[in-house]
């Protein structure tokens, strides 16, 4: 009994073994239709951007060209423009400019300005009270500074040939008389020292003017000498002068006259 059943078990796989390779064998009668892939739209093709042509860049630069042709007119307006001319002041929105003409400096032959100044000790020196007897008038920027110091000792070593010709040596500076009471004690000096505060008689004589130091430009005391006759003439000038020597030049012509 138990080798009938197990020849009937070998029966059964026989026939199921032949039955799925007949099934492999033969094609499939199934008619049911196969599910297709899912496939992808297309993409859209997207128009490529043009080429800038090599001409743009110079369309760019000819508006910008016309842009700022534009504009230099519009600045050029936002700046102060003159309005008025009158007694040779230029008056102009936003400033006032002031052009004055020069005047013609003082020259050898003319006469000397008048003038009433505070000497080392307050005392009051006038130009006229100077007629009839020649002097020198020099001008410098400041006390005690060294080529002031030089040139006023070089007139304090000087002064008795200038005595001897009757030729007085007077310094004019814008010190107060307290700084030219210091500086005549430090130094010895035996001659008079004017206080020209407010630059009158300076700028009488052209020694107040425009200076330049190192590329500034400012207003002070140009170094200038003057030898004026005993009649009020000036007979020379010496202007932008230099320290060294200079003395002598003046006593040379103080002699002569």
């Amino acid at each position: 009994m138990a080798a009938k059943k197990s020849g009937k078990k070998k029966v059964v796989r026989s026939k199921a073994v032949a039955a799925a390779s007949s099934a492999r064998a033969r094609p499939s009668n199934d008619k049911t239709p196969r599910t297709k892939k899912a496939t992808t739209a297309p993409r859209p093709k997207v128009a490529a951007a043009p080429r800038k042509s090599a001409a743009a860049p110079a369309k760019v630069a000819t508006l910008t060209t016309r842009k700022s042709a534009v504009r230099k007119p519009v600045l050029a307006a936002s700046a102060p423009v003159a309005s008025k001319q009158r007694g040779g002041a230029i008056a102009a929105k936003g400033r006032v400019a002031t052009a004055r003409p020069e005047e013609a400096p003082l020259a050898e032959g003319d006469p000397a300005p008048a003038f009433a100044l505070a000497d080392h000790t307050g005392t009051t020196v006038t130009s006229a009270e100077l007629t009839g007897q020649p002097y020198v008038l020099y001008f410098y920027p400041k006390d005690d500074t060294p080529g002031c110091t030089v040139e006023a000792c070089g007139f304090r070593d000087a002064i008795r040939e200038f005595d001897k010709v009757g030729v007085r040596v007077i310094g004019v500076s814008p010190d107060s008389g307290v700084s030219h009471q210091k500086f005549r004690a430090k130094h010895e000096l035996p001659f008079t020292l004017l206080s020209d505060s407010d630059k009158a008689l300076s700028s009488a004589y052209g020694a107040w003017a425009k200076k330049k130091n190192y590329g500034r430009e400012y207003m002070g005391v140009v170094r200038s000498t003057f030898l004026v006759g005993a009649d009020g003439v000036v007979r020379r000038a010496w202007r932008g002068v230099r320290v060294n020597g200079h003395v002598a030049q003046v006593q040379a012509a103080a002699e002569s006259l």
